[in-house]
């Protein structure tokens, strides 16, 4: 398999990142579906074999407890619940907490799995183009083309060598690209104490028109009032790295958090996020109270 592998040229297109998955549970038996189907904010009757949907798991009152893509196995009862930044402990348990009657085993094998993240045009179609160990899904790295390759800790070396002659990208890299795209990371950006619609992600994970979830009356009002206190924004700062979370002030008033951010020249950028009332292009913050401004909001995700 090595072998085969290692002759597949990789297009110079592509850069890639290796990682350790924060989360790779499996959901077996008869029940899976429909169990996670009312856990999960996203639509799981629409994927098939191999096809995956990306969702959030959300507490009763909407707060975000954890992301991760949902990718069918080979068979009906089979589902792999896999999340890059979000921890296999909080899912979980998240689950367990809600697993009453329902006939479904979830295993918790993390340690087992290995990721690649693929960067650019034609990642999509290159992971495509043979069969491959593992799983494979659309990531969230870049605004770009993107996919996520995770393989057993077994199948490693021939994904390694599958992906010989690409660019690696470092843990910085990624995450530049990340908040340059403006893509939330859970549970960095929004976490148990956000609402999903406060960084967006109600745009790209919450289904309105599945069956119930758990949190999903809250979602559905928070979309008819169509009002949120809080907005996670792009941020540029001046001087060297604070430690994250930082408050952000505006005088002697506390307007939010700068949740994540990448040393760049002369300063960093990130994303922050603060009161509704704040979030807007050109506004100026500081990293402690009555402190001179350094950080300006960049503009909306």
């Amino acid at each position: 398999m090595v072998r085969l592998l290692s002759l597949m040229k990789i297009p110079e297109s592509i850069s890639i990142h290796r990682y350790a998955p924060a989360a790779v549970l499996r959901a077996t038996g008869p029940d899976a579906r429909t169990f996670l189907q009312g856990q999960f904010t996203n639509d799981l009757s629409k994927i098939g074999p191999g096809e995956s949907a990306y969702g959030l798991w959300l507490d009763r009152k909407g707060r975000v407890m954890a992301d991760s893509r949902v990718v069918q196995g080979d068979g009906v009862s089979e589902f792999w619940i896999v999340s890059t930044f979000s921890p296999a402990a909080a899912i979980g348990s998240h689950l367990g907490a809600h697993l009453i009657a329902d006939d479904v085993e979830i295993a918790d094998e993390t340690a087992a799995w290995r990721g690649i993240s693929l960067v650019g045009a034609g990642s999509g179609g290159w992971l495509a183009s043979e069969r491959r160990p593992g799983l494979s899904f659309p990531g969230r790295r870049d605004a770009g083309e993107g996919w996520e390759w995770i393989v057993r800790e077994q199948d490693l070396a021939a994904a390694v060598a599958a992906v010989s002659g690409a660019r690696e990208l470092s843990a910085d890299e990624v995450e530049r690209l990340r908040i340059a795209s403006g893509i939330p990371s859970v549970p960095a950006d929004v976490g148990p104490s956000d609402l999903p619609n406060e960084a967006g992600l109600d745009r790209v994970a919450i289904s309105y028109s599945k069956g119930c979830y758990t949190g999903q009356e809250v979602m559905a009002r928070i979309r008819s009032m169509g009002r949120l206190r809080r907005e996670l924004v792009r941020v540029r700062g001046g001087g060297p790295l604070p430690r994250l979370p930082a408050a952000l002030w505006r005088g002697d008033r506390r307007e939010g958090e700068l949740r994540s951010a990448v040393g760049d020249a002369g300063g960093f950028h990130g994303l922050a996020l603060v009161s509704a009332s704040s979030a807007s292009a050109g506004v100026a913050l500081a990293l402690a109270v009555g402190s001179h401004p350094t950080v300006e909001i960049t503009g909306a995700l």
